[in-house]
């Protein structure tokens, strides 16, 4: 079978190559899953850049790394302890390489079966393929302090992947949403995932739009705190929860006292170390929001095994929307 693989450390374009490896079999507990999209994400782009030398293990014949973490595909196979019925179903995928160097980059891959989740009928690969790590990171920063219903939640850069499910999983629970976004474009995406309200942050006013147009928020879910934390300061009510789920270059300076002030909660959610429960949760949380027609796809673009450098600089450039390698 044929997957992408890197060996080393580097730019896309110069480790990144697709190789013919054995077909994986499946272990104990584990499902084998035929892959339809491989889907990318910018977590894609820091492993394979600061993976360490311990992190690379054998994939057949070579000693590298098999890329993302997200897909969909259809179960072919199964391992000792699952149950045989589970062959034939349409699944999206998260965590895939998490632990393991086998990732969506390849024609079949195996991983254990909690991690294929059964997508509900009628759902297409290109919307499970946009689930994963974006998806599961939106539950898991709105319902950090809870159920978000009845709440009102702010949620930063809403056409962003995180953003987008955070304002379609914010508003099947109940809540009702304001985003941030930098642009006319991006507005109409945040727009069309169903935000109460839509601010463009770089506006000097833009706080006082969020206070009038909708009140103080409750919860926050922020993506660069350093970046916006007086925003979120400047609109968040007493007892308020920040939850941020990525790091840029700058640590932020926090200012104690008007945290203290606030009585605010900050809160730090990373994917890879959430416990297994919560994980297992947001995976249930997701698709039942599915069933109920509450998710949709982000702007999907498509791209061949053969093309997995050009993609990974397409996310770098910063693409809007998702970027998937097509392996059907």
């Amino acid at each position: 079978m044929r997957a992408a693989l890197y060996e080393t450390t580097g730019p896309a374009a110069s480790v990144l190559r697709v190789v013919e490896v054995e077909r994986p079999e499946p272990g104990p507990g584990q499902v084998r899953v035929r892959v339809a999209l491989s889907a990318i994400n910018p977590g894609d782009m820091y492993w394979r850049t600061n993976s360490a030398p311990e992190d690379f293990r054998p994939v057949g014949r070579y000693t590298g790394r098999v890329p993302h973490q997200d897909g969909t595909g259809t179960v072919d196979a199964v391992g000792e302890g699952v149950d045989a019925s589970r062959i034939g179903e349409h699944v999206w995928i998260w965590m895939a390489a998490t632990g393991d160097v086998w990732g969506t980059a390849a024609e079949w891959i195996v991983l254990p079966s909690e991690r294929a989740v059964a997508l509900p009928d009628g759902i297409s690969d290109e919307l499970g393929a946009c689930l994963g790590i974006p998806a599961m990171t939106a539950h898991l920063a709105l319902h950090a302090d809870g159920s978000p219903r009845d709440r009102t939640v702010l949620i930063a850069a809403g056409a962003g992947a995180v953003g987008h499910f955070a304002i379609e999983l914010g508003r099947a629970a109940g809540a009702r949403v304001v985003t941030t976004v930098s642009g006319p474009g991006k507005a109409e995406l945040a727009k069309a995932a169903g935000a109460d309200l839509v601010v463009n942050y770089r506006e000097p006013d833009a706080a006082r739009q969020i206070l009038d147009g909708i009140g103080p928020v409750d919860r926050v879910v922020e993506v660069s705190l350093s970046d916006n934390l007086e925003l979120d300061l400047a609109v968040a009510a007493p007892g308020a929860s920040v939850v941020t789920y990525a790091a840029g270059a700058e640590e932020p300076s926090l200012p104690l006292f008007r945290l203290m002030w606030s009585n605010l909660v900050l809160r730090f959610a990373l994917f890879h170390t959430t416990p297994r429960d919560a994980l297992l949760g947001a995976a249930e949380g997701i698709t039942a929001a599915l069933r109920e027609g509450a998710l949709t796809p982000l702007p999907v673009h498509s791209f061949g095994l053969d093309e997995v450098a050009a993609a990974h600089e397409a996310v770098e450039r910063g693409l809007i929307g998702k970027a998937v390698l097509d392996l059907r």
